[in-house]
This record gives structure tokens, sequence and C-alpha cells, in this order.
């Protein structure tokens, strides 16, 4: 039996390149490099600033040192929005922090680091950020 179906096209064809740009435009949608910042996994922040090292001074000239600083800042203000609204709502906060409080790239990458290989893959940005707050401004 012939499967039938409906001729969408006005019985013109369509390119194949349309086609072919629908499939670029997917998988680069798919990309993980296209995900919200902070949504970065682990794994794949760390490989990048071991990259980012390994480049010595010349790393300063690569995107992927916006991209790195656009994950922390995003994770933290994240982060601070959740304060401030568990604050609002009268719930327990889930960490807290000094009104001024800092961290180097040092600090963050030895946090990151402390993830077992296998959950690297899983664990965002965000959520370690959030874990490494935690850990170091517990609420009393």
């Amino acid at each position: 039996m012939t499967e039938v179906r409906p001729d969408l096209t006005g019985g013109q064809r369509l390119p194949k390149s349309i086609f072919a740009a629908a499939a670029a435009v997917l998988f680069a949608l798919s990309s993980p490099a296209l995900a919200a910042p902070g949504d970065m996994s682990v794994g794949t922040f760390l490989a990048k600033a071991e990259a980012l090292k390994k480049k010595g001074p010349l790393a300063l000239m690569s995107s992927d040192v916006g991209l790195l600083k656009g994950e922390v800042q995003a994770s933290g203000q994240s982060y601070r929005e959740r304060i401030k609204a568990d604050k609002a709502a009268g719930r327990k906060p889930h960490s807290c922090p000094p009104e001024k409080a800092s961290m180097n790239s040092d600090d963050l990458l030895a946090h990151l680091r402390s993830y077992p290989g296998a959950s690297r893959k899983s664990v965002t940005i965000r959520q370690a950020f959030s874990d490494l707050m935690k850990s170091r401004y517990p609420c009393s």
C-alpha cells in the first residue's frame, strides 16, 4: 500500500538547502554554547578554564574569557535573587553571606574541581556556585 502525503508546497518541491539550513538551526539551538548563562556544566567550564590557562597571556584575547565570566556573573545574580526572594517570602534563606563578600577565581576553581568527574557533566555552574555559597556562608 502506498502512503499518501498531503502536498503542502503548492506542487513545488522545496530545495534541499532549506532542509539543510533548518537542520543547522536546530543543531545550533541544541548546542550547549547557546544555553542560558549559568547553565554551562562544571566539566565544560573547567575544560575551557584549563585551555585558557594553557594560553597564558594570549587567553585575554579569547572569547571564552567573556563566556566564563558571564557564567559566573549570571550564577551570582541568580543566587542573589534567590536569597532576596527567600527573605521576601519569609523563608529561611539558602545561605547567609555578608553584605559584601568576595571570591577569587582560585576559590571558585578549587570548588568546581571538588566535584567528582562523573557529576561534572550534570552539575551547572549556577548550582555549583549556590553550593559553594551554602558551604561558605551557612545560616546559623
